[in-house]
Parts: structure tokens; sequence; C-alpha cells
């Protein structure tokens, strides 16, 4: 039977990789990579070197197909993620039939942890739920951006004795959540911390966070968001692409 590992890479710096996830890289025969454009070629450059890297035991391929484009226009946002996924679907199943032969492993590599705001798991799990393509498949945790962040910044994300929550830019931008107070924002395309900047509130930014590109912003959010916007415009212009990630934190609360 065809093996499937969806392996989470961390968020960024090869460094950031487990030995569960090395182990797993060393068990592959063929690395699916999907290529998202020339302004992410970053991207496909870091799995490359974690690739050659760590996978030394034993010969393998890779294998490159372009990943699906989400429509952003006259569609609404999680009817756009659904048709997004279909397609994605289609394009893993093409390469599971046609590039992973019969007693052959197959791998995604996967940014960050698999169980965050990422598709792959979700489609993996439907493929085998629909019974055309019989194979096993396992998921190997990664360091998640939410994680690189708080390390980078040497902050925890809880409060003592309090919870956290992750929640998107959309999300944040109806207002931050009653009764928490540490929020991780992730998935922010419009710069939503605008929308809780009356909030007594810190925050702790990060861009391309593990990578020769990271940016970290830090302090009173009121005071360093017009700084974050800044920075952010300038680094999406610099590279035609932003990954980033914030923390933000009512004042005055102790840690732990």
């Amino acid at each position: 039977m065809k093996r499937i590992l969806i392996i989470g890479i961390g968020a960024g710096d090869p460094d950031y990789l487990t030995i569960q996830a090395v182990n797993a890289l060393n068990q592959a025969d063929v690395f699916f990579v999907m290529d998202k454009g020339v302004a992410k070629e970053k991207l496909i450059a870091l799995r490359r070197e974690i690739i050659e890297r760590y996978a030394t035991t034993r010969s393998y391929r890779i294998v490159e197909a372009t990943s699906p484009e989400r429509q952003r226009e006259g569609i609404g946002y999680l009817n756009a993620v659904e048709a997004l996924n279909r397609s994605k679907q289609e394009v893993f199943e093409h390469l599971i039939a046609d590039e992973l032969q019969d007693g052959e492993c197959g791998a995604f590599l996967v940014w960050g942890d698999p169980s965050l705001y990422d598709s792959t798991m979700r489609i993996i799990e439907e493929i085998d739920r629909s019974g055309r393509h019989a194979f096993e498949y396992e998921v190997i945790p990664g360091i998640s951006s939410v994680q690189a962040l708080a390390a980078k910044h040497r902050i925890a994300l809880n409060t003592i004795g309090q919870p956290v929550e992750i929640t998107t830019g959309r999300r944040l931008a109806e207002g931050f959540p009653a009764k928490v107070d540490s929020v991780v924002v992730m998935l922010d395309a419009q710069n939503a911390f605008r929308e809780v900047v009356d909030e007594d509130l810190d925050i702790y930014w990060g861009a391309y966070v593990g990578t020769p590109d990271e940016i970290l912003v830090a302090g009173k959010l009121r005071e360093v968001a017009d700084e974050i916007e800044r920075v952010r415009a300038a680094a999406r212009e610099q590279h035609g692409w932003i990954m980033d990630t914030y923390l933000l934190k009512r004042r005055g609360e102790s840690q732990e």
C-alpha cells in the first residue's frame, strides 16, 4: 500500500525540524512540493534546502505541482476556501495516483504545524474517505509560527491560569475577544490590529519568523501600530508576499 506523510517543517528555520520530522523525511521516496509562484520562490528554496540537508539515507525524487489560487473577488471567503481546497484535492489526487507507486512513501512538507490553519490534513483525509485511492497516512507535528514568535520575543503566550485564543485577522476586526487576556492573530491581510488600537494592549509582531528576512516589533499597540503597518507594507513590497503573526496581550497581566 502507498504511504503518505504530512510533515510539519516548522516556521522557516531548518533548525526547527524535530527529530521525528527528520526521521520521516528519510522514509520518503517522493517529496511533493507545491509551487505558489515567483513571489514565493524562497519558500520552494527553503523546502529544497530542508530536504537536501536532512533526507540523507536513501534516494528520493522531488515532484513539483502548481498550487491553485484562491478566488478573491465575487465570492464569499468560506466559499472561496472550499473551492480552493477542492482544486487542491484534484492536484493531490493526481500526485498520489500518478507520481507515487504502490509500496512507496510520499511526503507533503507543511509550514509550521499541519494542525494550525493549514488545509493539507483535511484534503488528505477527504481523499482517504473517498475510497478512490488506497493509502495510509501519518501526521508529524512541527514548530508553528506561534511558538516561534513567542520564543523570539521571549514572551509566554498565556497569562497565569488563563486561556489563549488563536484567531484570524477577520475575527479580530470584529473586536478583541471578551474574557481573554492573550490573543494570537494569524492570516491578517488587512492590519486588523487597527480595529483594537484603543484597547490597552501590548503587541508582539513578527514576519518571516525563523528566516533570514525575519522582522520583529514589540511594544504598546497604540505606540507601534504605525511602525508595524509601515514595516509590513515595505516587506510586502520587497518580497511580493508577507507571512506574519502577532500576539496581543492586555497590559499589566502577570505571566507564567
